[in-house]
C-alpha cells in the first residue's frame, strides 16, 4: 500500500505503490528505467488528474537549485519551486521576466503545464526556457534546445510530463527589476473599453470581475527606475492575511453555508475594493499569497474574442442556480511557437472562472467551457475542464506531431495516467 496523496485543490488523489525521492542525476536516471509506470507530481497545484501517479509517484524535493548561471542564463534543477528559484535569482541580481502569481509550483510542472502571467509583450514561462534536459523512458538523458533535438524541445517545453522526465531547464532570465504597483477599483464595461490600449501601453495588466455585478479590480504594474517603496509589514499583513485571505475566507466560508447569500456577497466584495499603490522587486509584486481554498477552470482564447466570451458569461451566470463567490480573472499573452502551448500562434486572452471549496461549480465551468470552446479557446493544461484528444486535436496545429513524438519516446506508456489518456489519447 502506497502513502495516499491528494492534489492542492482536493480534487485529485491517487495512492502510488511507492514514491521515489532521488537526490541525483544517476538516481534519478535509475528510478525513471527501473519503473514500469511513473509519474513525476510536482507541487500538486494542477486541479487536473495530471500528476495522479498510476504506478511510483516521483517527487523531486531532494532535486532542487541553481547548478549554473551564464550571464542571464540560469540552470536549475526541475524540483525547484518558483519561490525557491526567484529567490536564488534574487541573491544572482537576477529574475524571471513576468510570472503568475502563485509561487508554490515546481518551475518543470509549472511550464509543462503551460503556467503564464500577464502582459501583451509576454509569452507564459516556457517561452524563457532556452534549453532542457529530459529523462526519456529507458532512462537516457537528452538534452535540447532551438538547435539540439529541436522537435523535442518544441514539444517539451509545454509537455504535460507525457515525453519523459525533466530533469534541469536552462532558463533566459532578465536583470532584477522593480514593478510600480496599482491596484484599483473599475467597473468591467469601462474596463474592456479601453483594455486594448491597456494592454499596449502598460506592462503588465489584469482585472478580476466579480460576476453579480460589474465591479472589478484592476491591476497594472510597469517597469521603473526607481528604488522600492513597498507596503509596510503592518499594511501588507493587513491587505494580504486579515482581508483577501481572513477576511474572504470567511466570506467565502459563509457563502458555501449559507448559498442564498452568495450573489449579494459577491458585489459587497466588489463595491469593497480599495487603491493599492507601492513599488517593489518584482517577483514581490507579481506574486501574492493564495490560502483560500478553490477550484478553477481556465481558458486561452483569441485576443479579439475577449469582449464577446465576457458578453456571454455574463449572460451565462445570471442564469445560474446558484452564486458565484470568486471572481473571474483576466489576463494576456503574446503568441509563441510551443507545439501545446494554450498561446501558439496567436495573441490570447486568458479568462480563469473559479469556485471557492465545497461549492456548485460543475454548470458554471461547463457554462464557461461551451462559450470559449465555441470560439476557438484552449484549456488551460493544468485546471479543470472536459475536454478530449479528439476535440483538443483541432485547436492545435502540431497536436498529431506531439502524440507522434510520445509515441516514439513512451511506447509503452511508462509516463501515462487515465488523465493523459483522455487528454492525449
Amino acid at each position: 500500500m502506497g502513502t495516499p496523496w491528494t492534489n492542492w485543490a482536493r480534487t485529485a488523489s491517487a495512492c502510488p505503490h511507492r514514491v521515489e525521492h532521488p537526490a541525483s542525476a544517476d538516481e534519478l536516471s535509475a528510478v525513471v528505467a527501473g519503473a514500469s509506470a511513473i509519474r513525476p507530481r510536482g507541487s500538486g497545484h494542477s486541479f487536473t488528474g495530471i500528476a495522479v501517479a498510476p504506478g511510483a509517484a516521483l517527487d523531486l524535493d531532494r532535486w532542487t537549485g541553481v547548478t549554473e548561471v551564464s550571464g542571464e542564463l540560469v540552470t536549475v534543477r526541475a524540483g525547484t519551486t518558483i519561490r525557491q528559484l526567484n529567490a536564488q535569482l534574487d541573491v544572482l541580481g537576477l529574475a524571471m521576466p513576468n510570472l503568475g502569481d502563485i509561487d508554490a509550483q515546481t518551475i518543470a510542472g509549472a511550464t509543462a503545464t503551460g503556467t503564464h502571467g500577464t502582459g501583451a509583450r509576454h509569452g507564459g514561462l516556457a517561452t524563457r526556457i532556452a534549453a532542457m534536459e529530459v529523462v526519456l523512458a529507458d532512462g537516457e538523458v537528452v538534452r535540447c534546445s532551438p538547435t539540439e533535438r529541436p522537435d523535442l524541445y518544441d514539444a517539451a517545453r509545454v509537455g504535460l510530463g507525457a515525453l519523459g522526465v525533466v530533469s534541469t531547464l536552462t532558463l533566459r532570465c532578465v536583470p532584477a527589476f522593480v514593478l510600480h504597483a496599482r491596484e484599483s477599483p473599475a467597473r468591467l464595461d469601462a474596463v474592456l473599453e479601453e483594455f486594448d490600449h491597456l494592454t499596449a501601453v502598460e506592462d503588465h495588466v489584469e482585472f478580476h470581475w466579480f460576476p453579480h455585478g460589474d465591479h472589478v479590480i484592476l491591476k497594472r504594474n510597469n517597469r521603473v527606475d526607481e528604488p522600492p517603496a513597498p507596503l509596510s509589514a503592518l499594511r501588507r499583513f493587513y491587505e494580504y492575511e486579515v482581508l483577501e485571505n481572513g477576511a474572504f475566507g470567511l466570506v467565502c466560508r459563509i457563502a458555501r453555508t449559507v448559498p442564498a447569500t452568495t450573489r449579494g456577497l459577491n458585489r459587497l466584495c466588489g463595491r469593497l475594493v480599495s487603491e493599492r499603490v507601492y513599488r517593489d522587486v518584482s517577483h514581490h509584486v507579481f506574486v501574492t499569497p493564495r490560502r483560500v481554498r478553490f477550484v478553477e477552470s481556465e481558458y486561452a482564447v483569441p485576443r479579439a474574442e475577449l469582449h464577446g466570451v465576457l458578453r456571454e458569461l455574463r449572460s451565462a451566470v445570471a442564469k445560474l442556480d446558484h452564486g458565484v463567490v470568486v471572481p473571474v480573472e483576466v489576463r494576456v499573452a503574446q503568441a509563441d511557437d510551443i507545439w501545446l502551448s494554450t498561446a501558439h500562434g496567436q495573441d490570447t486572452a486568458y479568462i480563469a472562472v473559479h469556485q471557492y471549496l465545497g461549492m456548485p461549480y460543475r454548470r458554471y465551468f461547463d457554462a464557461f467551457e461551451r462559450i470559449a470552446t465555441a470560439v476557438g479557446g484552449r484549456p488551460h493544461w493544468g485546471k479543470l475542464h472536459t475536454r478530449t484528444a479528439d476535440t483538443l486535436a483541432p485547436a492545435y496545429p502540431r497536436f498529431a506531431d506531439f502524440r507522434a513524438l510520445r509515441a516514439r519516446l513512451d511506447p509503452t506508456g511508462k509516463f501515462g495516467n487515465a488523465h493523459l489518456d483522455r487528454v492525449l489519447g
